[in-house]
């Protein structure tokens, strides 16, 4: 895995993460009070999100650690992966 795939993989690991994060912990206008006029009171009043990106960051280094050791250490591989098999499965063998 070159750098460029290792800083791919991070990133996604990270956006997931940081998506699946954002949720919790959220204090609406609605729960807190005071509903701005204009607004919906669903809005977030309280979002923590530097803490949510703190938390995010570690959580995905720990699971880009585990996944990049998975794929350096290689074993498992695409080929052994039977989503992949499946065009060979349905047509046969297509070389020749």
């Amino acid at each position: 895995m070159g750098i460029t795939s290792a800083l791919v993989l991070l990133a996604v690991i990270w956006w997931m993460t940081f998506l699946i994060a954002l949720p919790f912990k959220v204090q609406t206008q609605g729960d807190v009070g005071k509903v701005e006029p204009g607004t919906h009171a669903g809005s977030p009043q309280v979002h923590n999100l530097s803490k949510k990106a703190i938390i995010t960051t570690a959580i995905a280094l720990v699971a880009w650690g585990i996944i990049s050791a998975i794929i350096l250490s290689e074993k498992v591989q695409i080929s052994e992966m039977e989503f992949f098999k499946l065009d060979t499965l349905k047509y046969g063998d297509t070389d020749g």
